[in-house]
C-alpha cells in the first residue's frame, strides 16, 4: 500500500532553516509529480511547492519563492523541502502528496501523509 511519511518539522527561529523529509513507498516514486502543502491553524490547505517526477521541474507558491526549495531523490523514494528565512506565518502542518500523473497538481492528490509539524517562534 501506499505510504507518504513526512520528518524533519520542529521548532525553528524567525530566519532559520529546516529541511522536510517525505519518505515514499508502495509506488513507483519516479513515476510521480509530489508536493508539499501546509495547513496552518484555523486556515485551508495551501499548496507549497511541487516537483515533476524526474525532478526536472520545480513551482513554488508565491509565499515561499525564494526562501523554500523542494527536490527529490529517486534512488531513495525521497522527497524534500529546504526551507529558509522561515518566517511565523510559515508554522503549519506540513503534508506530502503524490499527484496521479507525473507532472505536480496544485490541488488534486491521490495520496497524502500525515504531516510533520513546523514552528516558528523566538
Amino acid at each position: 500500500q501506499v505510504q507518504l511519511v513526512e520528518s524533519g518539522g520542529g521548532l525553528a527561529q524567525p530566519g532559520g532553516s529546516l529541511r522536510l523529509s517525505c519518505a515514499a513507498s508502495g509506488f513507483t516514486f519516479s513515476s510521480y509529480g509530489m508536493s508539499w502543502a501546509r495547513q496552518a491553524p484555523g486556515k485551508g490547505l495551501e499548496w507549497v511547492s511541487g516537483i515533476w517526477s524526474d525532478g526536472s521541474v520545480t513551482y513554488y507558491s508565491d509565499s515561499v519563492k525564494g526562501r523554500f526549495t523542494i527536490s527529490r531523490d529517486n534512488a531513495k523514494n525521497t522527497v524534500y523541502l529546504q526551507m529558509n528565512s522561515l518566517k511565523p506565518e510559515d508554522t503549519a502542518l506540513y503534508y506530502c502528496a503524490k499527484s496521479p500523473g507525473r507532472v505536480p497538481s496544485r490541488s488534486d492528490y491521490d495520496y497524502w501523509g500525515q504531516g510533520t509539524q513546523v514552528t516558528v517562534s523566538s
